[in-house]
């Protein structure tokens, strides 16, 4: 690796650890010309399918295109950057978990609502706004009434553990205090 100071071609690698959720690998490196350190990412190179637009035109992957857009929609909202950037990586991992060489436009912005409504849901109305082409107060409306009445993913987790799991004994019938019979149990 050259060294980005003086570009001496002799380094050394003093730190390497995973980042980005295990997709990166991060190196700490000196110079043993000018012993200044820095940091460098190593990530595999994978291939991203093409994009197919709703016109039938397709198009390459492009992940600034993305960023983009979801940083449009959170705006001036309290999302840290490592919360963008993982939501980043899973909408690509999930491209490319289809195996597929193209995959249509819909999927990519449906997946952008996915994770921008588990990030921000004022961000993830903005996005629907544009992306569903929201033409009067009453789709807005519509959608932030979805958001209440579907609860989110962390909430979801939380209730499965509420459950009872397969092993555990039914309670029927108890007796109340009167001899009737408490159908709550």
């Amino acid at each position: 690796m050259q060294c980005p100071f003086c570009h001496a071609e002799e380094t050394k690698v003093i730190d390497s650890r995973l980042a980005n959720e295990g997709d990166a690998v991060r190196r700490r490196r000196e110079c043993l010309t000018c012993a200044e350190r820095f940091t460098t990412y190593e990530t595999a190179e994978l291939v991203m399918p093409r994009i197919v637009k709703t016109d039938g035109s397709r198009v390459p992957f492009d992940e600034n295109k993305l960023a983009s857009g979801i940083m449009r929609a959170l705006e001036k909202r309290p999302v840290e950057t490592e919360q963008i950037d993982a939501a980043i990586s899973h909408i690509k991992q999930r491209l490319r978990s289809t195996g597929d060489r193209e995959v249509p436009s819909i999927m990519v912005g449906e997946c952008v609502m996915e994770q921008l409504r588990e990030l921000d849901h004022v961000a993830y109305v903005r996005f629907a706004s544009v992306y569903r082409s929201f033409e009067d107060v009453n789709e807005f409306r519509e959608e932030i009434e979805k958001l209440e009445r579907e609860p989110s993913s962390e909430i979801r987790k939380q209730q499965l553990s509420l459950l009872p799991s397969s092993g555990s004994k039914k309670v029927t019938n108890i007796k109340s205090r009167k001899g009737k019979t408490d159908p709550t149990g």
